[in-house]
């Protein structure tokens, strides 16, 4: 089993920043790409950023250039640095990571979310 335990969610005023983690925990033996979700009231689930182990990272068009996802390989753990957010980035926002277990199965974990609210 593979747990992912998001943090660093909460209220910020337009053009602020937050700064989310997410850690990896359980029996696996490898991760590999690890991302960022969103999912706004009344809209559907939307990739935010997503980081392969190498480090290549793949965002959405409407959060280029003010979203920056990483990654700690010895931690297992992933962040998202959120600038100059904007109210249409409310949503809650949930950390997903697929890697092998111990055995070779694949596995593709979700983390429980945390809400990201932007507003005045």
């Amino acid at each position: 089993q593979v747990q992912l335990a998001e943090s660093g969610g909460g209220l910020v005023q337009p053009g602020g920043s937050l700064r989310l983690s997410c850690a990896a925990s359980g029996s696996f033996a490898s991760i590999d790409a690890m991302g960022w979700y969103r999912q706004a009231p009344g809209k559907q689930r939307e990739l935010v950023a997503s980081i392969t182990r190498g480090g290549s990272t793949n965002y959405a068009d409407s959060v280029k250039g003010r979203f920056s996802i990483s990654r700690d390989n010895v931690k297992n753990m992933v962040y998202l640095q959120m600038n100059s957010l904007k109210p249409e980035d409310t949503a809650v926002y949930s950390c997903n990571a697929a890697g092998y277990r111990a055995g070779y199965s694949r596995f593709n974990s979700w983390g429980q979310g945390t809400q990201v609210t932007v507003s005045s």
